[in-house]
């Protein structure tokens, strides 16, 4: 090796070390934050931060299989016992009776602070008479024996409908004093972590934590056997990453090695083969590095692309070693070298589309490609020739390439029949062009149909919340976020009482505003003036206002109490209530408010327009998150398709403006839109509805596709294709069908979507140009 070539190995060693560091520190994703906006609208931005950061993107649903009831009761207690104690979680629950007592206690203390029946006129004489009545009719019931001890301190009944605040909504069933799933075989517990739903590492940590402590709970006399089954957004966003994680080193491996046996056999010398990675290498780690630097964050499904553009970089080196051998690189620099680089800048166009997506998976993406393939091309043209040195020669290239030529020579007697195809695949896209597209996100979803179904299962025996709509408030400060919590909540009560919805949760239920506080407070008598109205609406009745001294006591209590704060509910469930729909922004405050729908109506959903005009003035925000994400993949896939234009638009002007020749441009650019009508109708017709990234797989077809047309384009000017050119384009078809169709294996949906529209559409683009390639007259 030449002192050059050694300073040159040495640079791009030492830039490939640098990009390593890099990549170590730079974070990796596979939440959901692929498929989210970068510049949300209002709507979309408390959609974001639910996904991120909201309550329920921390639940975690679990269920105790196998054994009999008091075996799962048991696991069940002991699970819920070890998990308590653990930082990593905020709360977890299964029911149990203790598990409530620290919320009624705060409950108990503060109920004249806490309940809007407080007014002046439940404390008036009738008001007293109606509310102590109340209570007396609620002892014969079942749930009235549980506040029986509670008669004499609270004859009104405040803290009954606090308590029947904690459990709105539907409840799960009980088995052995424990949660249990509706037909009674599961025993059943719901976990808040402490880590956001956004945080895979510290979900994947609280489920390893769980799996640990379930696997202790069982190891006790009588519990073996038992199974435990989880779900949750957490659930899936590590599952997720744990797929991708899978697929890309699965994938990559088996391109890797299929790339590596075809060019093994081209090559037949191994220091090429090792040379060829070079590019391949530095076009991938400078995706990596150039998208880290930008995003900050990595998405999985970005690093998953990237294996398939392994078949897109080590073209160019491809080109190099097989076209120069007979020529040297001077002569190749010069005939062959002006065709890559437009092929490049073709690419480039295509990719380079998608930076101006405002999904963020679309421009990361867009970045890696548009890197990659850059680096690739730029390290082939400069470092390559340098490190390989002069006489790179393949001994059987000639001969291997001259095989090819019957085929491209007699490829014009295909133009008919494949124009009929095309031809046929246009009246199939017309006819079914309402229904090329799936409707909505979830087809980008890595979520199976099996974990779809536990993560319903699981839902419908605990009663989780999956907080499709909820009204939203924005407010300067945490006081007037609260009041004006207050009046939409007024507003909504009107709905519940009418039947339109099933009810809402509001953080001002269990944390009033100052001003509702004090209102309240105002509201309850004087010691003296409250015995006597006792007495006047208790005569003649079955309780003596005698017995009511406690009561007294502690209305008095409440009258010289300060206001409950946040901090008042430490240590209970009532503080993660609070938290989960009381955030502090930057800029402020904001408020949730999740809606359920009424009963009987969960699959209909609620009424939209009765809900947006009860709130109408209140300052709340009505959002319907399902709705949302609808309308979210709706303008993703206008904006891809208006990026896809620009895109495709941009490489037609490039092309022109170097073709110079309305024909020519018309012999490189039909076969590709040709290419890509097939592969979409085919992929239609065998039963594959296409979605937002088939659509980006017919840009890359179209940037891949320009590469191979602009050698099929050097016949219309009289330059005929020698045996090591064919072999070239041969070979590189092959690579990149490699490198991009394994993905249509791949069980991420974005992945195979990329590969089952690449890997055919780079197939057909090769056929097509070699077909329609326009040919110089003989002279």
């Amino acid at each position: 090796m030449t002192g050059s070539a050694l300073r040159a190995l040495l640079v791009w060693l030492l830039a490939m070390l640098l990009g390593a560091v890099v990549v170590w520190n730079t974070r990796f994703s596979a939440d959901v934050s692929f498929f989210l906006p970068s510049r949300p609208t209002a709507e979309q931005a408390v959609m974001v931060d639910q996904l991120r950061e909201g309550a329920v993107s921390r639940l975690l649903m679990l269920s105790i299989e196998g054994g009999d009831a008091g075996q799962r009761a048991r696991a069940s207690r002991a699970l819920r016992t070890a998990l308590t104690g653990a930082s990593d979680f905020a709360t977890v629950q299964n029911g149990e009776a203790e598990g409530l007592d620290a919320a009624r206690d705060v409950l108990l203390r503060h109920r004249y602070l806490l309940s809007t029946a407080v007014t002046p006129e439940r404390f008036s004489v009738e008001g007293l008479r109606s509310a102590v009545n109340n209570s007396i009719d609620l002892l014969s019931s079942s749930a009235g024996l549980l506040f029986k001890p509670y008669l004499a301190r609270d004859p009104t009944g405040e803290l009954v409908e606090l308590v029947s605040g904690l459990n709105a909504g539907v409840q799960p069933d009980q088995r052995e004093g424990v949660w249990a799933s509706r037909d009674g075989e599961r025993a059943m517990l719901l976990v808040q972590t402490r880590a956001l739903g956004s945080d895979t590492d510290g979900q994947a940590a609280a489920i390893a934590l769980i799996r640990a402590r379930f696997a202790e709970a069982t190891a006790l006399p009588g519990l073996d056997g038992l199974r435990l089954q989880m779900s949750g957004p957490g659930m899936f966003a590590v599952q997720s990453r744990a797929t991708i994680q899978q697929e890309v080193t699965r994938l990559s491996i088996l391109s890797s090695l299929a790339i590596a046996l075809l060019l093994g056999f081209i090559y037949r010398r191994t220091r090429l083969l090792l040379l060829t990675l070079v590019p391949v290498l530095s076009g991938t780690l400078a995706g990596v590095v150039v998208v880290g630097l930008v995003h900050g964050t990595v998405f999985g499904i970005t690093v998953g692309f990237g294996a398939a553009l392994i078949g897109e970089a080590v073209d160019y080196a491809i080109y190099y070693f097989v076209q120069s051998g007979r020529l040297g690189q001077a002569s190749w620099r010069e005939r062959y070298w002006p065709t890559i680089r437009l092929g490049v800048l073709t690419s480039l166009f295509g990719f380079g589309a998608l930076l101006f997506s405002g999904f963020p998976g679309l421009a990361q993406l867009g970045l890696y490609a548009l890197t990659g393939v850059l680096t690739a091309a730029v390290v082939t043209r400069y470092l390559l020739p340098r490190l390989a040195g002069p006489g790179v020669h393949l001994h059987d290239g000639a001969r291997l390439g001259r095989r090819l030529r019957p085929l491209v020579a007699h490829a014009g007697a295909l133009r008919w029949p494949l124009l009929a195809l095309v031809l046929v695949a246009a009246a199939y896209l017309a006819q079914h062009r309402n229904d090329l597209w799936y409707p909505n996100l979830s087809a980008l979803s890595t979520v199976s149909a099996s974990e779809a179904e536990l993560d319903g299962r699981l839902r419908a025996d605990l009663g989780a919340p999956d907080a499709r709509y909820m009204a939203v408030i924005t407010a300067p400060d945490r006081e007037s976020a609260l009041q004006a919590a207050e009046r939409a909540g007024a507003q909504l009560k009107r709905l519940v009482d009418a039947g339109l919805i099933g009810g809402f949760d509001s953080p001002a239920r269990f944390l009033p505003s100052d001003a509702a506080q004090n209102a309240r407070r105002a509201s309850l008598p004087p010691a003296d003036e409250l015995r006597a109205r006792l007495a006047l609406a208790l005569a003649d009745g079955p309780l003596s206002a005698g017995r009511l001294q406690p009561f007294v006591d502690d209305v008095q209590a409440a009258r010289a109490s300060t206001n409950l704060t946040r901090q008042d509910l430490d240590g209970t469930g009532l503080a993660l209530a609070v938290d989960a729909l009381l955030l502090q922004r930057p800029g402020g405050w904001s408020v949730l408010l999740p809606l359920r729908p009424a009963p009987g109506d969960a699959d209909t959903g609620i009424p939209v327009q009765a809900v947006r005009d009860a709130l109408a003035g209140s300052g709340a925000l009505f959002i319907d998150l399902k709705g949302e994400f609808d309308a979210l993949y709706g303008e993703y896939i206008q904006e891809a398709i208006q990026l896809s234009a620009a895109g495709c638009l941009a490489i037609v002007v490039a092309l022109a403006f170097v073709l110079r020749s309305g024909r020519r441009l018309a012999g490189v650019m039909l076969p590709l839109v040709m290419a890509v009508m097939l592969v979409v109708a085919g992929l239609h017709a065998s039963g594959e509805r296409l979605h937002l990234l088939h659509l980006v797989g017919m840009l890359l077809t179209v940037a891949v596709g320009s590469n191979y047309a602009l050698f099929f384009d050097r016949l219309a000017v009289g330059e005929p294709l020698d045996d090591e050119t064919l072999l070239s384009i041969a070979v590189a078809s092959v690579t990149t069908v490699i490198g991009f169709g394994v993905l249509a294996w791949s069980s991420v949906p974005v992945l195979h979507a990329i590969g089952a529209t690449v890997g055919p559409g780079a197939v057909l683009a090769l056929l097509l140009s070699a077909v329609f390639a326009v040919r110089k007259p003989a002279a």
